[in-house]
């Protein structure tokens, strides 16, 4: 499939989209990679029990990403080297939110945290502590929400994280 054309309204995570993280930013570039492109190998951005897997979910939600149980404070690092184009806490349900760009269009994205380490604009290399775990955008005990997304469309994060 073609990827959005600028201008085009966003999608509807009913229409099997991803949840809208953040509005689409104003005269955003789109990077284009061959369908033969590898995977990236990302590193896990916290280790944890996986309490919500990628994928549809039996009550009819879905999740756009990996939910990992961690001990509050615990250092969140980047998946990978990359830009951070969000820092807040605007996004609902999301609590304090990452999105970091890296090259060949992808994003990653991280939730819930209770502090955010770096700001939008700041540069991150692989494995830098960006943020530290928390309990935010109400959810019932201490997570990282990870998602990774490519051309505005989710991965499971399984495809792309390595040991």
């Amino acid at each position: 499939l073609p990827p959005p054309q600028q201008g085009e309204p966003p999608r509807s995570a009913a229409a099997n989209q991803p949840t809208q993280l953040t509005p689409p930013p104003a005269g955003g570039q789109q990077v284009t990679v061959a369908a033969s492109a590898p995977l990236p190998k990302m590193a896990w951005p916290v280790r944890g029990k996986i309490i919500s897997g990628y994928g549809p979910k039996s009550d009819g939600q879905k999740n756009d990403g990996i939910d990992i149980a961690a001990d509050k404070g615990t250092p969140v690092k980047a998946a990978e080297a990359g830009t951070v184009i969000y820092a807040g806490n605007e996004a609902q349900r999301m609590g304090n939110l990452l999105l970091v760009s890296h090259s060949g269009g992808y994003v990653t994205a991280y939730a819930h945290n209770e502090a955010l380490l770096v700001k939008k604009g700041d540069k991150v290399t692989k494995g830098q502590t960006i943020a530290r775990v928390g309990q935010s955008g109400g959810v019932t005990e201490p997570r990282l929400h990870f998602e990774v997304r490519k051309d505005n469309r989710t991965l499971d994060p399984a495809q792309v994280l390595v040991q």
